[in-house]
C-alpha cells in the first residue's frame, strides 16, 4: 500500500514541476522580442563598462603611461598572456632608470582573469570594453600595448641640477670623511697596540 501511496505522491510533484516549467515557458511566448541590428547600432549599442575585452595601457592626454616595466603583470599572468622587455636608459641627472620597451599582449591566451590589473604597482593598465576584436589569423592578436611613441624625460631646471650636484658632492665629501675617519681609528688603534706592548715587554726564556 505504501509503495502505491508513493508512486501517486512522486507523480504528483513529477505534474507540478512539468506546470511550473511551462508557465516558465509559457511567458516567453508573449514577452517582446528585441532585436540587435548589429553592425547598423554599431554607434548605439550599449556595452557594460565593466566588460573585460581587451588589455590597454592607459595613456594621459600628454601621450604618456605609467607603466615603470616592474614585471609585475608578467609574473602575476596565469599563462604567459604578458611580455614585458625593459632597458636602461640615462636620465638628463645622470643617474640610470629602467623604463618599458616592448608591452606585448596575446589576446588569443588571454584568461581575462585581471590579476595584472590589480597587481599592478601604478595602475598603469585596464581593460578596455571594445568587444570587436575578431580577425582571421591568430599573430593579429598579439599586440604591443606600448604603440606611441616614448616621450623623452624632461630636462632638470639649473636649479635642480646644481641641487643633484650639490648633493653628489655632499656624499663624496661624507664618504670621504668616514674613510679618513676609519682610517684614523685604525691608527690609533695600532698605536694603542703598540704601546701596551712597550709597557708589558715579552720574558724571554733563558737559554740554559
Amino acid at each position: 500500500m505504501g509503495s502505491v501511496k508513493d508512486y501517486f505522491s512522486s507523480l504528483g510533484s513529477g505534474i507540478a514541476s512539468l506546470i511550473k516549467g511551462m508557465q516558465v515557458t509559457g511567458k516567453e511566448f508573449v514577452t517582446p522580442k528585441i532585436t540587435e541590428k548589429y553592425p547598423e547600432n554599431r554607434e548605439t549599442v550599449h556595452v557594460p563598462d565593466r566588460f573585460r575585452a581587451i588589455l590597454t595601457l592607459k595613456y594621459d592626454q600628454e601621450g604618456r603611461h605609467k607603466c615603470i616595466a616592474c614585471g609585475m603583470c608578467e609574473r602575476s599572468c596565469p599563462n604567459g598572456t604578458i611580455k614585458i622587455v625593459s632597458k636602461m636608459v640615462d636620465t638628463p641627472d645622470g643617474k640610470k632608470k629602467k623604463k618599458l620597451d616592448n608591452y606585448r599582449y596575446d589576446l588569443g591566451s588571454c584568461t581575462f582573469c585581471q590579476l595584472c590589473v590589480t597587481n599592478c604597482p601604478t595602475s598603469a593598465i585596464e581593460f578596455s570594453n571594445d568587444f570587436e576584436q575578431a580577425v582571421f589569423t591568430r599573430d593579429k592578436l598579439v599586440k604591443k600595448l606600448n604603440y606611441l611613441p616614448e616621450k623623452e624625460e624632461p630636462a632638470p631646471s639649473p636649479e635642480e641640477l646644481a641641487r643633484i650636484q650639490a648633493e653628489r658632492e655632499a656624499k663624496i665629501a661624507a664618504a670621504k670623511a668616514a674613510a679618513a675617519a676609519k682610517k684614523a681609528a685604525a691608527a690609533e688603534a695600532k698605536a694603542v697596540d703598540a704601546a701596551e706592548e712597550g709597557k708589558n715587554p715579552k720574558s724571554e726564556t733563558p737559554q740554559g
